[in-house]
C-alpha cells in the first residue's frame, strides 16, 4: 500500500484509495474512526481530483456537525438531541474489521488468481455500487437497510432483474467471503433481498427451424468469414464467445472424414463454466462452415481472425454484427444465442436423451454420477445431432 504525499490518497494494487480520518471530536458520529473507499480508477489526475472534491463536501459537513454541537440555552430540553454519544450498541461493530473495499481486494488476491479481468471487474464495479449507496463501512456495520437500500438504488438506474442478481450475487460473494476469511461471525445482509427477479427480462426466443434452413442457405450464397460463423453456430448450438475465440487446430477431420470441434478455454477466450468444455461433432452447415474455415490460406492460427485483433476475442463485436445482419433473416427479436435455445429445441424434437444433450451444448447435468467417466464417444453425439439437423 503506498499513501500519496500531501494528499487524501493512497494507492493499493494500482487502484487509488480516499483515506481520511474522523476528527476525534466527531467521531461519535461515526461508526468508524476512518473513511476510506475506492475511487475506482488507476489514474493518478483523476484520483486527485475526486479525492479534492471528497475533502471539501467532508469539511463542509464536519462544520456543519460542530456548529450543532456548540452548547445551546434548554439544549437539554430537545425532544431529539442534535448530538448524542454512541452507546454500547454501537460499541458491538467491530472498527477493526475490514471495509468493503478492502474485502474486494482480499477477495479478487485469494479467488482471482488465473481468472480472467471481467472476474475483477465484476467484483470491484458490484461492490463499488454498495460503496455509492452505502458507505465503504466494516462489514459487520453493515445492515439489512442498507441492503434495501442498495436494491432500491440499482432499481431506480433501471436495471432489469436478472442483472440486480448477478450485482447482488457478487457482493455476497465477496462480502461471505472476506466474513469467512477474517473468523467474523456476521450474517450477510445481502441475503434474501426481494425484487423482481424478472423484470425487465427479455425472453430469449428460438429460432424455428424453417428461419435457419433460410439463415444457413444465405451463409452458402455470401460465403464470407462472418457467415461462417453463423453456420457453426446454427447447427452447434455454441455461444458466440465460443466459436469465435477458435483456434483453426480446434477444429479437426478424423481419418474417417468425420469433423468435431473441440471447445476449450484460451487465454484470450475463457468458457462460461467448467462444463462447457467439450468436444461436439459438426454435422450440417457446421462441417461446412469447417471446410471453408481450413480450406483458406491463412497466416492466422485463428478461425475468425476479425474478431481476434486483439490479445481478446471480441465476442461483442461479433454478437452485434451478426445480430443485425440476422435480422433480415430471421424473426423479430431473434438473436444469434437464439441458434443455442433452437439446437435445445431441435434435440428434443428427436427424443434426444437429455444427458446427451446436455454434453453436446456444455449445459449443466444434475446428479452426481454425471461427474463420473469421460462421457458419451463422438459417434453418439454425432447420431444424434445428424438426426436434429436433417
Amino acid at each position: 500500500m503506498a499513501y500519496i504525499s500531501g494528499t487524501f490518497l493512497f494507492k493499493k494494487e494500482g487502484i487509488f484509495y480516499f483515506h481520511r480520518r474522523v476528527p476525534v471530536d466527531l467521531r461519535q458520529h461515526y461508526s468508524s474512526p476512518r473513511i476510506a473507499y475506492s475511487l475506482r480508477t488507476r489514474s493518478r489526475n483523476v484520483a486527485l481530483a475526486r479525492a479534492n472534491a471528497a475533502a471539501v463536501k467532508l469539511d463542509e459537513y464536519w462544520f456543519h456537525l460542530r456548529s450543532q454541537d456548540v452548547e445551546l440555552p434548554g439544549k437539554h430540553l430537545l425532544r431529539h438531541g442534535l448530538s448524542r454519544p454512541a452507546g454500547e450498541d454501537a460499541e458491538c461493530v467491530n472498527n477493526a474489521a475490514l471495509a468493503l473495499s478492502e474485502a474486494v481486494l482480499t477477495y479478487i488476491r485469494l479467488k482471482g488468481q488465473g481468472r480472467s479481468k471481467t472476474f475483477e471487474r465484476a467484483a470491484h464495479r458490484a461492490c463499488g455500487y454498495v460503496i455509492d449507496v452505502c458507505g465503504d463501512k466494516p462489514l459487520p456495520a453493515y445492515t439489512k437497510a442498507d441492503a434495501n437500500a442498495f436494491r432500491d438504488a440499482l432499481i431506480e438506474r433501471g436495471l432489469a432483474g436478472s442483472s440486480i442478481t448477478r450485482i447482488f450475487g457478487t457482493v455476497r460473494a465477496v462480502f461471505n467471503f472476506a466474513v469467512a476469511e477474517e473468523g467474523l461471525e456476521v450474517t450477510s445482509p445481502f441475503a434474501n433481498v426481494y425484487y423482481d427477479r424478472n423484470a425487465g427480462v427479455s425472453e430469449r426466443l428460438s429460432i424455428p427451424v424453417g428461419d435457419i434452413r433460410e439463415v444457413q442457405k444465405q451463409c452458402r450464397e455470401l460465403d464470407d468469414e462472418m457467415r461462417w460463423l453463423v453456420a457453426l453456430v446454427a447447427d452447434t448450438g455454441m455461444r458466440i464467445g465460443e466459436a469465435a475465440g477458435l483456434l483453426r487446430e480446434d477444429i479437426q477431420r478424423d481419418t474417417d472424414g468425420n469433423w468435431s470441434v473441440r471447445i476449450t478455454p484460451h487465454p484470450w477466450r475463457t468458457l462460461k463454466t467448467d462444463g462447457s468444455k467439450r468436444v461436439v461433432p459438426l454435422v450440417g452447415s457446421a462441417q461446412w462452415a469447417a471446410e471453408r474455415i481450413q480450406a483458406q490460406a491463412s497466416d492466422s492460427r485463428y478461425a475468425f481472425p476479425r474478431y481476434n485483433v486483439t490479445d481478446k476475442t471480441n465476442a461483442n463485436s461479433a454478437s452485434a454484427g451478426l445480430n443485425k445482419w440476422l435480422k433480415a433473416h430471421a424473426p423479430e427479436g431473434a438473436t444469434m444465442h437464439g441458434f443455442r435455445h433452437a439446437m435445445r429445441d431441435r434435440l428434443r424434437a428427436v427424443e434426444c436423451p437429455a444427458d446427451i444433450a446436455d454434453q453436446i451444448g456444455g449445459w449443466q447435468t444434475e446428479g452426481v454420477g454425471q461427474g463420473y467417466g469421460d462421457g458419451y464417444p463422438l459417434k453418439v453425439l454425432a447420431k444424434w445431432m445428424c438426426r436434429a439437423t436433417q
